[in-house]
């Protein structure tokens, strides 16, 4: 399925050095040429496989110039640069919260990770306010659900993902397949089921 997105790149320009970009829901190459400073006929010339540059499709990769922030090379190499606030930790619970009510505590803690792991993915922004509140990511952000109040399991299940980011399995996606109306997450890699949820990469 051909999607259109918006998604914030976490890719800095330097010549000479190719990156690989996984395309989120809502990108163009126009829009991504000017993220990135560059001309439609540069992307397409680093990525002859494209044969129309009006159809690019959510989830696959793209070859651009550049490399990743210093901060998620360093996350990614094992150094602890990222420290979560009081704030971003609430932000997360509610979060959780929100999009798990009802799910066992497995199920949220899961939901947990996908946003921690979304902030070491290059493909996504660098902090979890960023991820959190990335346009047309997360269902309680545009409903208003995410400024309820997290419940005692919701905090919970930040503090074990916080301990347990290993058992992730890379997700980076969760959904409800009875009530999915996107078709796209349908063919990402599943890894794991909890409760309603399918977790995918």
């Amino acid at each position: 399925m051909l999607l259109s997105l918006t998604a914030l790149a976490v890719i800095l320009v330097v010549p000479g050095i190719t990156s690989a970009y996984m395309i989120q829901p809502g990108d163009t190459l126009s829009e991504l040429a000017q993220k990135f400073g560059l001309s439609v006929d540069d992307i397409l010339k680093l990525n002859p496989n494209i044969k129309d540059p009006d159809l690019i499709y959510a989830g696959d990769s793209l070859n651009l110039p550049g490399r990743e922030s210093e901060a998620k090379q360093s996350r990614k190499s094992g150094n602890k640069v990222y420290k979560m606030s009081a704030k971003e930790k609430d932000l997360l619970a509610r979060i959780v919260h929100a999009e798990a009510k009802g799910e066992p505590f497995a199920g949220k803690v899961a939901v947990a990770h996908v946003v921690l792991n979304r902030v070491e993915h290059e493909a996504f922004p660098n902090t979890i306010t960023e991820v959190i509140f990335q346009p047309r990511q997360f269902q309680p952000v545009s409903n208003g659900a995410i400024n309820q109040k997290p419940d005692e399991e919701a905090i919970r299940a930040v503090e074990e993902a916080l301990k347990t980011r290993s058992s992730s399995q890379g997700s980076l996606y969760f959904y409800n397949p009875r009530t999915a109306t996107n078709s796209w997450v349908f063919s990402r890699e599943t890894v794991k089921v909890i409760g309603n949820h399918v977790f995918a990469k």
